[in-house]
């Protein structure tokens, strides 16, 4: 039975089932919040294979969009049950995160977009998304969820969560925008001027806490 169970040509063996974790890809900033893709990778590692791009172009911050996209699209977002973009505190004003979520949509796949804590509050109860991703919040076909009831609740909400995103109509799909050419400063960067109520600075898009949304105007 030993023998059986282990040799590679045993009929028994092929009546194994084999468990195949289902894979994610995983856009973030990558020069800051590492650490937030290891936290996501080690918490959920039993469960799914988070998948991210760690290419040479990206270390380089190349600028040809349609190489990168093409590389994005094939060696990436292929192959992935959804994209799962984790928000913190410069995000929405990173090129490459434009790109993914650009890529997300191409494919048609499910997106999600999960607060941080260092997510940047832009006043009491908003904080700012990328504009793709508040776009396709806007149009109810991403799903918006936080760090916190991510950790609290573990791998049943984010296969609850994935199977809701993957579930929802493609025609809410919003992907018109226009791609970011290059990486922008955050508006505390450039302006030491109090952040607005609501609205759009920067290329940061308004996100209420509670999920209420504030986007461009």
């Amino acid at each position: 039975m030993f023998d059986q169970l282990f040799n590679p040509g045993s009929s028994l063996l092929g009546r194994i089932p084999i468990f195949t974790k289902s894979k994610v890809f995983v856009s973030y900033q990558h020069s800051r919040d590492q650490q937030a893709y290891r936290d996501f990778s080690r918490i959920f590692c039993d469960h799914y294979e988070a998948v991210e791009d760690n290419s040479l172009e990206r270390a380089m911050d190349s600028n040809d969009p349609v190489y990168v996209m093409r590389r994005i699209r094939e060696k990436h977002i292929t192959g992935t049950s959804c994209t799962i973009v984790l928000c913190e505190a410069e995000t929405p004003w990173r090129k490459y995160v434009d790109w993914e979520i650009d890529a997300t949509l191409d494919k048609q796949h499910a997106l999600i977009g999960v607060e941080f804590p260092t997510c940047t509050i832009a006043s009491p109860g908003r904080v700012f998304v990328p504009n793709r991703l508040w776009d396709n919040i806007n149009s109810r076909y991403a799903v918006w969820i936080t760090w916190q009831a991510l950790i609290q609740v573990g791998a049943s909400f984010l296969q609850k969560t994935i199977e809701e995103a993957k579930g929802k109509p493609k025609g809410l799909i919003q992907n018109g925008r226009e791609r970011m050419s290059q990486n922008k400063p955050p508006p505390w960067k450039k302006d030491p001027a109090p952040l607005p109520v609501s609205g759009q600075l920067g290329l940061g898009s308004l996100l209420g806490l509670d999920g209420s949304l504030f986007g461009p105007k």
